[in-house]
C-alpha cells in the first residue's frame, strides 16, 4: 500500500523552515546538535480526533537536563502547535471522555508527580491529587466523573502527612530477602512500596481531593483501563510468590468499585500488556507471549482476545513482533510514555496494532474472526508511540526514521495515509549534511539471509578507500532499522563508513530467526557480523587496515568477543559491556528471571562454570590485539562494570596492552539514551577521538598513559 506524507500546512512550513527547503550553507552533523534536538513523546488524540495533545522535551543545558513541557496541535487544520504549560516536567496528557479537560502529571523538583486538571476553555492548570508519593499517568472512567491511576503510597506516608510532617526515621540498612533487590535507574527496591490502585472524584473545586486506595497488600499493579459500564477497573498485575524463578507473567484483573474483591479475569500463564476493552465490553485484547518448552532468550509477543472466558492467540501464524518496541535507537524520547496500545474498531471485528518487520514498524490490522493480519502502510520508518480515538478511525503517532528524531503524524486506516502535524527538529536538519543509509541481504555461511545498511561519508567516492566502523546492537533480541540513531550519522559525518547489521538472534525476523542464538550467544552472531564485513570490503571502497568495532551492552559483549576471535579490527570500544558471564550472572538485576529461570545458559555457573567461561570474552584475553576504550556507566545494574569493561581493561593491562577505560559516574545503562545531556555528548567524543587516533591517524594524547 502506498504511503502518502502530507508534510506540515503552509504556516507550519514557513515556521520550522521544513527540510524541503535547500540551504547553501549545509555542514556534517556533529555530537553537540543532539543538545537541539527536540522529542515528541506521549501523544494523546482527543475522542472526536480534531486535537491532538502531547508531550515535548527539549535539553536544557544549563541545568543538563531534559524539561518537557504539554502542547496541542489540531488534527485536522492548519494551525501551528501551540504550548499548553510552561513545564519544566509535565507529563502525561490524558483527555477527558468529552473532550473538555485535559489531565496531566506535573513533578516537582523532588521528581513526584501529581495529577492535574486543564480546562480546554482556558486557564491554569489546577492540582487533583495530593499523595505523598504522587501518582501515574491517569485513566479517565466512561463518565469522566473519576480518573484511575496507580501510586506507590504507604498508609505510613499518609499518617506522617495527616501529623504534618515526615514518616518516622527508619535505619538505612537494608535487610534484602530476595533476589531481585536492585533495578538499573531506580536503584534499590522497597518491597514495602508496592504500586497500587487509586480512584479520585474530579469536581469543580480548587483544592487537592482525598484519593481513595483500592488495592492492597504486596503485588504491584499497572496497566489500568476502565469497564465500559464504569463499574470497575481491569488492572494487569503479577501475583506470584516468587516471581524471580519464572519466566516474565502477568495476569488480568478486574477491580469492581463496589468493594468486593478483586477477580482474575485472564491469565495465559505468561505476559500480557496493552489490555483493551472491546467496544462492547465483552472481550479484551491484549499483547504478549506464552513461554512454551525450555526458557527462552527471546519470546516473539503476538496479539490476543478474550472470548467468553476463553483466550485466543491471533496472530499465531503471523511470524513477527506484534506491539512492542524492539527498535535500537539512541533518539527515542529521553522521558514521557512510549505507549502502544491495542486498537478495537467500532464494530468489535478487528484490531488495530503496531507490528515490526525487518527493521520497520508499520500498522497492521487483525481480524479478530480469522487471525488474518492487514498491513495498513508499509513505511520505512519506526513507530515510536501512539493513541487512537474510541472508534479506531484516527490514531495519532510520532513516526520516527534514520534522518529524522520523530514527530507527530495523523494516521487514518481506512486510507493508509499520514499527516504531518509536527516539525520541530526540521528547521535543523534542513542544515544538515546528512543521506539516508543503504539496505543490503546476504546469505551467511549456512544460507540464513541477514540484513543489513550502510551510512556513507558526506561527499563518498566509490574510488576511494575509506575506514568502516562495525556498529553492533544490544539486546540481541532487539533490531536496527528505520529509526534515528545519532551516533550512526555523527560518525558517518566524521568520515566513516558505518556498517550495522541485524545478526541472527536479532527480534523482527521471526521466532525461529531469534533462537539460533539460543545457548549460543556470543557465537554464530559473531559469524554473521563478520560476512557483512566482508560483503562491503567486496565494494573495494573500504580499507581492510582501517576498520572499527563498537557496540553497547550486547553489542558490548560482541565487541569484546569480537576482539578475542579476530585481529582484523584497528580500534575498538566497547560500551555497558559484559566480558566476564559468571560474574555477570552473580551481580546483574533487572530481568533476574534470566538468571534464576537458565536462559542464557543450561545451567547456573556454580553447576557448570565452563559453559559460562566457554562464552566470556575475558577467558580469551591473551588473543587480544586491538587497541581497545571501555566506556561505563558507574550506576549500571544491568551490565555491572565489574564484570564488563573493568575486567576487560584489567585484563589488557596486566598484559601491558592498549586500553583506556571511560567512566560516567550517576550513569546507569541508559548512558546512550537517556544520560545527561552533557554525557551523552562527551561519550560521543570519546568515541570518535578513539577511531580517529588509531584509524585516521590523527594525534590525541588523551588516553595516553598518565
Amino acid at each position: 500500500m502506498r504511503i502518502v506524507l502530507r508534510i506540515c500546512s503552509w504556516a507550519v512550513i514557513v515556521a520550522c523552515a521544513c527540510a524541503t527547503l535547500a540551504f547553501a550553507d549545509k555542514r556534517p552533523i556533529t555530537e553537540k546538535d543532539f543538545l537541539k534536538f527536540k522529542w515528541v513523546a506521549d501523544p494523546q488524540i482527543s475522542s472526536d480526533g480534531l486535537k491532538v495533545a502531547f508531550v515535548l522535551i527539549e535539553v536544557n543545558e544549563q541545568e543538563d537536563r531534559y524539561d518537557s513541557s504539554l502542547w496541542l496541535v489540531e488534527a485536522s487544520s492548519a494551525t501551528f502547535p501551540r504550548r499548553l504549560t510552561a513545564g519544566p516536567r509535565d507529563s502525561g496528557p490524558r483527555w477527558s471522555p468529552d473532550g473538555r479537560t485535559l489531565a496531566f502529571q506535573r513533578a516537582g523538583e523532588d521528581d513526584v508527580a501529581q495529577t492535574y486538571l486543564m480546562p480546554m476553555s482556558g486557564g491554569e492548570g489546577r492540582r487533583l491529587t495530593d499523595l505523598p508519593k504522587g501518582t501515574s499517568a491517569v485513566t479517565w472512567s466512561p463518565d469522566g466523573k473519576s480518573v484511575a491511576f496507580t501510586s506507590t503510597t504507604s498508609q505510613e506516608d499518609l499518617d506522617a502527612k495527616m501529623r504534618g510532617g515526615s514518616p518516622p526515621k527508619k535505619s538505612d540498612v537494608r535487610i534484602i530477602t530476595r533476589p531481585d533487590f536492585r533495578v538499573d535507574g531506580g536503584g534499590w527496591i522497597d518491597p514495602s512500596r508496592p504500586s497500587h490502585l487509586w480512584i479520585a472524584s474530579v469536581d469543580d473545586g480548587d483544592a487537592p481531593v482525598e484519593a481513595e486506595q483500592l488495592t492492597f497488600g504486596r503485588f504491584n499493579e499497572k496497566a489500568t483501563f476502565w469497564s465500559r459500564d464504569g463499574k470497575g477497573i481491569y488492572v494487569v498485575s503479577n501475583r506470584l510468590e516468587d516471581p524471580e524463578f519464572h519466566p516474565p507473567v502477568a495476569a488480568l484483573y478486574f477491580v469492581p468499585l463496589s468493594g468486593e474483591p478483586m477477580q482474575k479475569k485472564t491469565d495465559i500463564g505468561g505476559m500480557m500488556a496493552n489490555p483493551a476493552c472491546s467496544p462492547d465490553g465483552k472481550s479484551v485484547a491484549f499483547t504478549g507471549f506464552v513461554p512454551t518448552g525450555p526458557s527462552k532468550m527471546f519470546y516473539q509477543p503476538d496479539l490476543f482476545v478474550t472470548e467468553g472466558g476463553k483466550v485466543r492467540n491471533l496472530t499465531t501464524e503471523y511470524d513477527y513482533d506484534i506491539g512492542a518496541e524492539w527498535m535500537a535507537s539512541d533518539q527515542h524520547p529521553p522521558k514521557g510514555d512510549i505507549s502502544q496500545p491495542v486498537v478495537w474498531s467500532s464494530d468489535g471485528k478487528s484490531l488495530i496494532v503496531d507490528a515490526t518487520q525487518h527493521g520497520r514498524t508499520w500498522f497492521v490490522r487483525v481480524d479478530v474472526a480469522s487471525g488474518s493480519v492487514e498491513p495498513l502502510e508499509k513505511g520505512d520508518h519506526d513507530i515510536v508511540s501512539y493513541s487512537a480515538t474510541p472508534t479506531g478511525d484516527r490514531i495519532a503517532c510520532v513516526l520516527s526514521d534514520t534522518l529524522r528524531v520523530g514527530d507527530l503524524f495523523l494516521f487514518e486506516p481506512a486510507s493508509g495515509r499520514f499527516k504531518q502535524l509536527t516539525c520541530f527538529n526540521d528547521e535543523l536538519f534542513s542544515h544538515l549534511e546528512v543521506a539516508p543509509p543503504e539496505e543490503f541481504w546476504f546469505n551467511c555461511f549456512d544460507r540464513q539471509r541477514i540484513n543489513g545498511w550502510v551510512f556513507k561519508p558526506a561527499g563518498f567516492l566509490a574510488t576511494k578507500k575509506y575506514p568502516m566502523i562495525l556498529e553492533i546492537h544490544g539486546g540481541p533480541s532487539i533490531a536496527y532499522g528505520h529509526t534515528m540513531y545519532h551516533e550512526l550519522l555523527v560518525l558517518a559525518a566524521r568520515g566513516y563508513v558505518v556498517l550495522f547489521v541485524n545478526p541472527r538472534g536479532s527480534s523482527s525476523y521471526g521466532q525461529a530467526f531469534a533462537d539460533l542464538i539460543q545457548y549460543k550467544y556470543p557465537g554464530d552472531d559473531y559469524s554473521d557480523l563478520m560476512a557483512a564485513v566482508d560483503e562491503q570490503l567486496k565494494r573495494g571502497f573500504v580499507d581492510e587496515k582501517r576498520l572499527g568495532v563498537t557496540g553497547g551492552s550486547g553489542g558490548g559483549i560482541l565487541t569484546n568477543w569480537t576482539v578475542t576471535q579476530t585481529s582484523r579490527f584497528a580500534a575498538a570500544v566497547s560500551q555497558r559491556s559484559v566480558a566476564d558471564m559468571i560474574g555477570f550472572w552473580f551481580t546483574a538485576s533487572g530481568g533476574i528471571e534470566d538468571f534464576l529461570t537458565p536462559v542464557w545458559f543450561r545451567k547456573f555457573p556454580f553447576q557448570d562454570p565452563e559453559e559460562y567461561l566457554s562464552r566470556s570474552p575475558v577467558r580469551f584475553a591473551t588473543n587480544i590485539s586491538t587497541p581497545m576504550m571501555f566506556i561505563e556507566g558507574d550506576e549500571d545494574y544491568v551490565a555491572p562494570p565489574g564484570a564488563g569493561g573493568e575486567a576487560m581493561f584489567r585484563a589488557l593491562k596486566a598484559q601491558r596492552k592498549t586500553a583506556v577505560m571511560i567512566r560516567f559516574p550517576g550513569e546507569g545503562h541508559d548512558l546512550s539514551r537517556s544520560g545527561k545531556p552533557s554525557h551523552r555528548v562527551e561519550r560521543l567524543q570519546h568515541i570518535l577521538n578513539w577511531f580517529d587516533k588509531y584509524l585516521q591517524g590523527a594525534d590525541i594524547k588523551l588516553y595516553d598513559p598518565q
